[in-house]
């Protein structure tokens, strides 16, 4: 569930999927920053305006056969990886 019930400001998540997506990948995933960790999986971080919105992105990856890793919303202040110590 989003924390910001009040706030017009969208939400911060990190998809994590297994594998190593290209640049050609960029515009499937409107307004989200594509990285590539150092284990080799990709990252993608980005502003969410809603649930529905993010559905919208985990049914892409999936439709894509993708593998998700997780899925976590990323608060201000936060490391650009909280996954990587796991």
């Amino acid at each position: 569930m989003l924390n910001k019930p009040y706030s017009n400001e969208p939400t911060i998540y990190q998809i994590r999927i297994g594998g190593q997506l290209g640049e050609q990948w960029v515009a499937r995933f409107d307004q989200m920053t594509l990285t590539q960790a150092e284990n080799g999986d990709t990252l993608l971080t980005g502003p969410v305006v809603d649930q529905a919105a993010l559905h919208g992105l985990l049914r892409q990856v999936r439709d894509l056969g993708l593998p998700l890793i997780y899925v976590i919303q990323i608060y201000p202040g936060q490391a650009n990886d909280p996954g990587a110590a796991q």
